[in-house]
């Protein structure tokens, strides 16, 4: 080893000495210019916050429809499927490389079309199948999306994906986000609201706040009787409720003050309040007997179909929610654990599930444009991938990630438009493929958010719904 002096050492290293300081200097103008988002306040986390730019609507109401549905049985139609049905599958489909999941592994070399007639609604005459005979009279409202593609071809992966953006639990959810970056214009009930009897596979990691502030996580309101149990305190406590509470509370917010920065114990401090505020506005909104009976009729709240029933209870309680300002609202379609997920019978499985969510679903539109909420209420109905049109077992389908379509109607979405396509079979997108980042993306910038500007610091890492900033882009021709 060449023995160096003082000078020389300095001589050569001092350009890495630059270096460093100007990679510091770079690092503080790029956190200079990095957007920030609205402060929280922790004990009043639901305050409504301003948009980044303008919205077009003001609340979320998400029709999750668990288990995948077949939507060329529903919405998307394939006259060509008709014509092949019982044929094997042309090799020309089968050219594309399974990159999700392999659906023809699992399927029968055999195409297979649905039993239902097929007429066409609407001032464009867009098909729609004899499932949905009620959504079939609003079809000039939907904005339809033919080419949705997903990440996964299993249920829990692909419905994390599309409730939170990620394919693996452990990330806030979309109505997380939302609430997180708009708050909630009823500090009386939760910002975000889920009703269901069987939620998504996967259980709460699709609704979970994850690493943002407790308060924007997912409450769920029961389906049935009191939306919440246990608002009312006992007859006994009902004079001393409120000096009990500032009293736990003191003690809550001195315990809080000696730990900084654990974000769950303000959580819970803001959710003692929001429990004691709750207790009056929870019970009104569960209270449907204020209903007219024509309305509690077009939900079939009182139909002999129990699952009908109680899908068209959860469509009535998110319009009461929305109504009293609660910024997102998700239902979950299944009350059977079920779902869509026709593997062995698609025809039973549809049958049933066309007939429990399309009469309410129908209602809900209509009831939110007599009410005219509907102009600021964005309404999602989407599942987490489609099925494939070849069979499986006797007469099912498999799961399909590759193209399936999804519908929005209401806050500024473009009525009675169709965006993208599947190919002829409904197999695969095959026009303007969109990734569920975009379907994120469109909902958020509807809502007034700018996805890149919606961030939350977590280890050091700006994490988003949309994932790296600039990867979306909001599906064109939605918005209107």
């Amino acid at each position: 080893m060449i023995p160096q002096s003082r000078r020389d050492f300095l001589t050569q290293t001092g350009g890495g000495f630059a270096s460093v300081a100007l990679s510091a200097l770079l690092a503080e103008e790029l956190r200079a210019a990095t957007p920030k988002t609205a402060a929280i306040d922790p004990l009043q986390p639901l305050k409504e916050r301003l948009p980044h730019i303008a919205p077009k609507a003001k609340q979320v109401i998400f029709l999750f429809q668990y288990g995948g549905p077949s939507t060329f049985d529903l919405l998307d139609y394939k006259p060509e499927l008709l014509k092949l049905n019982g044929k094997p599958v042309p090799e020309s489909f089968k050219k594309h490389p399974d990159k999700v999941g392999g659906v023809f592994n699992a399927c029968k070399d055999e195409l297979m079309a649905g039993p239902w007639k097929w007429a066409q609604h609407g001032q464009n005459g867009q098909w729609v199948s004899e499932l949905l005979p009620h959504t079939a009279k609003h079809i000039d409202q939907l904005c339809q999306v033919r080419s949705m593609y997903s990440e996964s071809s299993n249920h829990a992966p692909a419905t994390y994906l599309m409730n939170t953006g990620a394919i693996l639990g452990g990330k806030p959810s979309l109505g997380s986000w939302v609430t997180y970056g708009l708050g909630s214009a009823n500090q009386n009930l939760p910002g975000f609201v889920l009703l269901y009897k069987v939620g998504g596979l996967g259980g709460s990691a699709n609704w979970s706040n994850a690493f943002l502030p407790a308060a924007f996580q997912g409450t769920q309101f029961r389906h049935e009787g009191s939306p919440v149990l246990n608002l009312q305190p006992p007859s006994e406590l009902v004079g001393v409720q409120r000096s009990t509470l500032d009293f736990a509370q003191a003690l809550n917010r001195k315990h809080a003050a000696e730990r900084p920065g654990v974000l769950d114990l303000d959580g819970r401090i803001a959710s003692y309040e929001l429990a004691y505020r709750m207790q009056s506005a929870a019970l009104d909104i569960g209270e449907l007997s204020m209903e007219t009976k024509e309305t509690q009729d077009a939900y079939a709240l009182h139909d002999a179909d129990k699952s009908k029933a109680v899908f068209g209870r959860m469509c009535l309680l998110s319009r009461r929610l929305v109504e009293k300002g609660v910024r997102f609202v998700q239902l979950y379609n299944s009350v059977d654990k079920l779902g869509w997920d026709g593997h062995d019978s698609n025809t039973e499985y549809h049958n049933r599930n066309a007939a429990q969510t399309d009469q309410p679903v129908a209602a809900l539109l209509a009831d939110l444009k007599q009410r005219g909420l509907l102009d600021t209420t964005l309404v999602i109905w989407a599942g987490e991938f489609g099925r494939t049109p070849m069979m499986q077992g006797n007469k099912g389908r498999n799961h399909n990630p590759y193209g399936f379509t999804i519908w929005l109607a209401g806050g500024g979405v473009k009525a009675g438009s169709v965006i993208g396509a599947t190919d002829e079979i409904g197999l695969r997108a095959v026009d303007q493929i969109q990734p569920v980042k975009n379907l994120h993306a469109t909902i958020l910038t509807a809502l007034g958010l700018n996805p890149d500007d919606l961030f939350f610091e977590n280890n050091g890492r700006q994490e988003r719904l949309t994932g790296v900033a600039q990867s979306w882009k909001a599906i064109p021709g939605v918005l209107g």
